[in-house]
């Protein structure tokens, strides 16, 4: 065989190999996104590794938080999932909130609030994250937080209602991550300073 025979040989072969790992590729990346849509919400809230893919800005901590909170009213949802589910929330507090939201206590606290709304005919149908220029940064005693607002949308017995709550975020300074200091009604927070919503105990609304 001649050399230029050789050479347009190779160039197939390379082709030909290139074009089959090309289109193994793409059926990997169609495989995993068929698999992600057969997944339920609450598999999707519990499969992502916080641990190395951690939410990176106050907005993204706030809808992940929120993500697992619709899951608590989810019809299919197991006391099981619940309480890994209010695990994975409790990993976004901040230590000082999860100083005081003991992992037992908490859990239990969760599933009273989740029993009580379910016996009201009461859940959490939408939330929504104001929006990154909506977040408000500010410095105090040391730390970096940041507050936002979130907008959840209430039904009741067939009536729906709006609910605003404000959240304080607080900056690890250890491993700069953003985690939940506290919340509180839109309400009962004097946006015009500084003052830090509570942080309420209970981690269902």
């Amino acid at each position: 065989m001649k050399s230029g025979q050789i050479r347009v040989t190779i160039v197939i072969i390379i082709l030909v190999f290139g074009l089959v790992g090309y289109y193994s590729y793409l059926a990997g990346r169609a495989k995993s996104a068929q698999k992600d849509a057969t997944m339920t919400a609450v598999e999707l809230a519990l499969s992502r590794d916080i641990t190395n893919d951690y939410p990176p800005t106050p907005k993204e901590v706030m809808k992940y938080y929120n993500d697992i909170m619709l899951c608590y009213y989810r019809d299919d949802v197991t006391n099981e999932e619940i309480d890994s589910l209010g695990i994975r929330a409790r990993e976004l507090f901040d230590p000082d909130l999860q100083a005081i939201n003991e992992t037992g206590s908490y859990l239990v606290r969760l599933h009273q609030d989740i029993d009580e709304n379910r016996e009201n005919g009461r859940k959490i149908t939408n939330a929504s994250v104001a929006n990154s220029t909506n977040v408000d940064y500010y410095d105090r005693d040391g730390f970096h937080f940041a507050r936002l607002m979130c907008t959840y949308n209430v039904t009741e017995n067939n009536q729906s209602s709006t609910l605003r709550l404000i959240y304080l975020l607080r900056k690890d300074p250890t491993d700069k991550k953003w985690k939940i200091f506290g919340w509180d009604l839109y309400e009962n927070v004097d946006l015009t300073g500084e003052g830090a919503p509570s942080q309420t105990q209970s981690g269902d609304k």
